[in-house]
């Protein structure tokens, strides 16, 4: 590996030295590349990792949103604060490893990417090895945005040589997106060389679906929380906790909802559900499923490997649905990444809290109630980073993300996201 880390560290120099008007315009340049190449980067997206080109074409448009968004409000967020005789400023940190993954691999980049170039620190990217096409066409399109400045590079390296690039000391920071095994090694190589750390890692999101909800309409937003990206995100949801006076009729809507996902051509418009990235993916979820199954879980709907082979290397696997679900099962227990369902009757209120809290993970969550008041209760009460109430959890440019317990530390978008990786200073 040659000197990958130069460029960035000598462009650091120069960006930092930018107003953040002349930070913005490169972001707003961004912004309208990035809008005029949508179907471009959709098609490169469903080539590389599979993503239907309708939903492939949505992530660009919200690549679009943050950058227009931190370049319209990230001074304000960043203006020095007058306290008592003192000054607090926010000065950028310097070059900053990011270590993304495949599943969203426009959106997943431009999240981090857009707060940190506008804070002013550059940026160091070490792509998921299956989206290589994706990764140059990023640094490409900010290279354009910013006048042809290094400020983004990538670097095609092993996960292994990726920890080594951490301890250089002229990475300033690491920020990584993936799974919590991978973000276990990512912290202990930042902590080892007291490097500041933003960590997204897996996620099982509970969905708490109430006696009083909406059952309709909690069924659709679900299915469609199930089926984002084929299953495979972290903040989709994944077990569906429902209140037994209405667990039988939830069931039904909820089974139909699922049937309209029917695996297709991910170059197809209309595809809903396309195929799963990697071959051993598939092969994860179908064991998970079958393993469950053999444990006493009740199969719904799918749960068997369809013919046909998807892309080379990348092969369907059926919206599933298992009803019965309980703790020890391991697609309760463990983060399912594909298009599989779990479903679970609970007695009480408490009794799906204390079950939605029982899991290594705490992305995000989802109350589904008529009573906005007892929702909003419910949702204190969950250990994770987002709760939606009556709707699907996302991430939005206006919010902070992020997690608690193996889902991760630090805090992406928003305030919050663009203060992670800046020296807050006190000049007194």
């Amino acid at each position: 590996m040659s000197d990958p880390v130069s460029p960035v560290s000598t462009a650091f120099e120069i960006l930092r030295s930018l107003s953040f008007a002349e930070r913005a315009g490169g972001l707003e340049r961004a912004a309208s590349l990035l809008e005029t190449g949508a179907g471009k980067f959709a098609r490169l997206m469903a080539e590389e990792m599979g993503k239907p080109v309708a939903q492939g074409q949505g992530e660009v448009l919200k690549c679009a949103a943050v950058c227009r968004y931190y370049a319209a409000h990230g001074e304000a967020m960043l203006a020095p604060e007058s306290r008592e005789g003192a000054t607090v400023v926010h000065q950028p940190l310097g070059p900053v490893l990011a270590i993304m993954p495949w599943n969203f691999p426009f959106w997943q980049v431009f999240r981090f990417a857009a707060p940190a170039l506008m804070a002013g620190n550059t940026i160091l990217l070490k792509h998921a090895s299956n989206v290589p096409g994706c990764a140059k066409a990023i640094v490409s399109l900010l290279g354009e945005a910013f006048g042809g400045q290094d400020f983004v590079k990538a670097v095609f390296v092993s996960g292994q040589e990726a920890e080594a690039l951490i301890g250089d000391s002229r990475i300033r920071a690491v920020t990584f997106t993936g799974s919590t095994a991978a973000g276990r090694k990512v912290a202990a190589a930042a902590g080892k060389h007291l490097k500041k750390s933003v960590l997204e890692l897996g996620g099982s999101d509970p969905y708490l679906v109430l006696e009083d909800a909406d059952l309709r309409a909690a069924a659709k937003t679900c299915a469609a929380a199930r089926m984002v990206n084929g299953g495979q995100s972290c903040i989709a949801a994944k077990r569906f906790l429902v209140a037994a006076p209405v667990h039988e009729e939830f069931l039904g809507l909820f089974r139909d909802e699922l049937a309209r996902y029917q695996p297709g051509d991910p170059f197809e418009r209309e595809t809903l559900l396309g195929p799963l990235a990697r071959a051993d993916l598939r092969d994860d979820i179908h064991a998970q499923v079958k393993d469950s199954i053999a444990a006493g879980a009740e199969l719904v709907l799918g749960g068997a490997i369809p013919d046909g082979a998807g892309l080379p290397d990348r092969p369907y696997y059926p919206a599933t649905l298992l009803a019965g679900v309980t703790p020890g099962m391991r697609v309760f227990d463990e983060e399912t990444f594909g298009p599989v369902a779990a479903v679970t009757r609970v007695q009480n209120m408490q009794e799906a809290i204390e079950l939605a809290n029982r899991s290594p993970f705490g992305l995000g969550a989802a109350v589904f109630s008529g009573n906005e008041a007892r929702a909003r209760s419910v949702a204190l009460a969950l250990e994770t980073g987002t709760v939606a109430i009556n709707a699907q959890v996302v991430s939005d440019p206006r919010f902070p993300f992020g997690g608690v317990k193996d889902s991760g530390w630090g805090r992406e978008l928003g305030e919050h996201g663009i203060k992670e990786f800046v020296n807050v200073k006190t000049v007194r």
